[in-house]
């Protein structure tokens, strides 16, 4: 398999390229356990390097929650890496708090100048939904309602059309009768990668939440990846889709970074029941598109660690389908 370790649980990862290798970073957790939902508060960061996606050489944990009292003493889940103008490595990450129980998700920031040990950037906090726009997000924890404050995922890139940085996260709407249907890819902006502004929120419904968004342009358009368990899609959605709800990943279609977005019709992009892979990422590798996520299973058969690549294809309208390859029998 791609990345797995024989005594730890490995789940949603991101990837980012030095110009020689690929850098891949994931969340994991030691299978000692027992119960794999335990794995989720009991995170660190792991970190591996690759020519070609396939063979991995593993470098041991990157990053983990603070030490002491501290908005991410709790846990420090799924991010993204981008290196700056100056050739700077910027780690941006979810945190959450034991204070808060794990239940209030913010964006935390950290750099690297060699990819693997990383300095938080003051105390780390970089983005919380506070300000004139936290209004379009559902802000605080709607206790019976949804099962925690959703600000995680952040997925930062350079603005296509300007100077400065985009970020996007899983987040919520206030207001939405259906919890299926407050589901938000939120949106902030940054001159500088420091100070961030938050901003509304570039698309909203459908599904209850829209986890690890991926933005990403090929040959004109954009596409926002995201994943997704089937108890959480909308009565709407479930309506609209051809064939039975399944948990894994899909993707947002638009023409601009910042929409107006809408899903990708026809058939889930990357899904089955029980989930065969969740938190899926594209990368583009030798001209190529390949997805690579972490093989699922369900609970009673969770299996954590990295598949191997599977090819991407787009067809003539733009629509994304998965070239996915049998495993091979033992």
């Amino acid at each position: 398999m791609v990345i797995a370790l024989e005594k730890k649980w490995i789940w949603d990862s991101w990837y980012a390229h030095d110009g020689e290798k690929w850098h891949g970073y994931f969340l994991q957790a030691d299978k000692s356990l027992g119960d794999p939902d335990a794995r989720h508060m009991n995170v660190t960061q792991g970190h591996a390097v690759s020519h070609d996606l396939v063979n991995w050489e593993h470098l041991g944990t990157t990053f983990a929650p603070s030490t002491g009292p501290a908005w991410d003493d709790k846990t420090t889940w799924t991010g993204s890496v981008v290196r700056d103008d100056d050739g700077l490595w910027h780690l941006f990450y979810t945190g959450t708090s034991a204070a808060e129980n794990a239940l209030y998700q913010r964006v935390g920031h950290a750099t690297s100048t060699d990819m693997h040990n990383w300095e938080r950037v003051g105390d780390g906090l970089c983005l919380d939904l506070v300000g004139p726009a936290a209004q379009h997000y559902e802000a605080e924890h709607q206790v019976g309602f949804w099962h925690d404050r959703a600000m995680r995922d952040p997925w930062v890139m350079r603005d296509p059309n300007g100077d400065g940085w985009l970020m996007y996260f899983t987040a919520r709407v206030p207001g939405v009768a259906d919890p299926n249907e407050g589901g938000a890819v939120g949106f902030a902006t940054s001159d500088d990668l420091i100070t961030w502004e938050l901003q509304p929120p570039v698309f909203v419904g459908g599904f209850g939440q829209l986890e690890v968004p991926q933005v990403f342009e090929r040959n004109g358009r954009w596409y926002c990846l995201f994943c997704n368990d089937a108890m959480h899609w909308s009565a709407g959605y479930a309506a609209s889709h051809p064939g039975p709800a399944v948990t894994g990943t899909h993707y947002l279609i638009a023409d601009d970074p910042r929409g107006p977005w809408q899903i990708a019709p026809g058939a889930f992009l990357d899904g089955d029941m029980p989930c065969r892979r969740y938190a899926a990422r594209i990368i583009e590798h030798d001209g190529a598109m390949f997805i690579l996520g972490f093989e699922d299973r369900g609970k009673a058969q969770f299996v954590g660690q990295i598949m191997d690549p599977e090819l991407v294809e787009s067809d003539a309208d733009g629509l994304l389908t998965v070239r996915k390859q049998e495993k091979a029998a033992e």
